[in-house]
């Protein structure tokens, strides 16, 4: 019997779609297809399908919002696993809140704000999935996930266990999890009591912030690049004059220069193009190495 068949045996409940293109489930809307897309709605099957496919070789990529991914226009050589929409639970806790990684950012903080629970603001405007902002320690404005998370739930690849935070090795965009190659199936988070209507304020002069700044009208994966020590990556793009450079239907965006935007008709190879493009001005100029933080996965053509 072919594996994936025995994968749907073992996991009726799994949805088990072949050769999908993941452009839509990425917001930089590029990318090639997957031999296989699967998703899973709950918790043991995650692990269970983790586990098969491991134990038979098959590459596997996790897949959540998409919102810090670009995907290569060959696509993905194997099975990419997907959370479905029930995997994005959120329940209210003693002392703050619990998410499944599947829930969206900005539903986690919109969630904090209805039970007036404060420290969450900064996650309103990401548009990732928990376990993605988890992952890569995602932040914005001054906050990041390893100043609330409570622990981590993490399928290490045998086994699920509760990972404290000062056990997550949290630094700027790195966890524990990509140097054991995790899975994060939720996270606790230890939240304030605050006031509402100061919560809602501060997540509508964020939101404002965001909408006068960022090239939020074009799919993009936020932030391209890491912020170099010493540095701001936009800053660095934008003195090297730049702003609304493109290749193919990839663009500097004219509004923030740490954003590559695609104009309508990209590919993931248009996009590495500008990358390298600004890695090597900056270079060249500066003498700054620019480090790509959003994850680049695939074949080539």
């Amino acid at each position: 019997m072919e594996k994936m068949e025995l994968l749907q045996k073992k996991y009726p409940d799994l949805v088990i779609q072949k050769d999908i293109p993941l452009a839509p489930y990425t917001t930089l809307r590029v990318g090639g297809k997957a031999d296989y897309l699967l998703t899973a709605e709950e918790e043991d099957t995650f692990c269970g399908v983790l586990r098969f496919l491991k134990e038979n070789a098959i590459p596997c990529l996790v897949l959540g919002n998409g919102s810090n991914l670009l995907v290569k226009d060959g696509g993905f050589r194997g099975a990419v696993l997907r959370m479905g929409k029930e995997f994005g639970r959120i329940e209210r806790t003693e002392d703050g809140l619990y998410a499944q990684s599947g829930a969206l950012m900005s539903v986690l903080a919109r969630t904090a704000c209805e039970y007036s629970l404060t420290g969450l603001e900064f996650a309103q405007g990401i548009p990732g999935s928990v376990g993605g902002g988890v992952y890569m320690n995602a932040g914005a404005y001054g906050g990041e996930m390893s100043q609330v998370v409570k622990y981590v739930r993490l399928f290490d690849g045998e086994k699920v266990m509760d990972v404290p935070v000062e056990e997550m090795a949290f630094r700027y965009r790195h966890s524990l999890a990509m140097d054991v190659e995790g899975l994060i199936l939720g996270a606790a988070f230890r939240l304030e009591k605050g006031d509402q209507a100061e919560i809602e304020e501060k997540m509508r002069d964020f939101a404002k912030r965001r909408r006068d700044k960022q090239p939020l009208e074009y799919p993009s994966a936020g932030s391209f690049f890491k912020r170099p020590a010493g540095y701001f990556a936009g800053a660095l793009i934008e003195q090297s004059q730049l702003k609304g450079v493109s290749v193919g239907g990839a663009q500097v965006s004219e509004k923030h220069a740490g954003f590559l935007i695609n104009t309508g008709n990209a590919t993931a190879s248009d996009f590495l193009q500008l990358m390298k493009l600004v890695q090597d001005t900056v270079m060249e100029k500066f003498g700054v190495q620019m480090e790509n933080e959003v994850r680049i996965v695939g074949n080539d053509p």
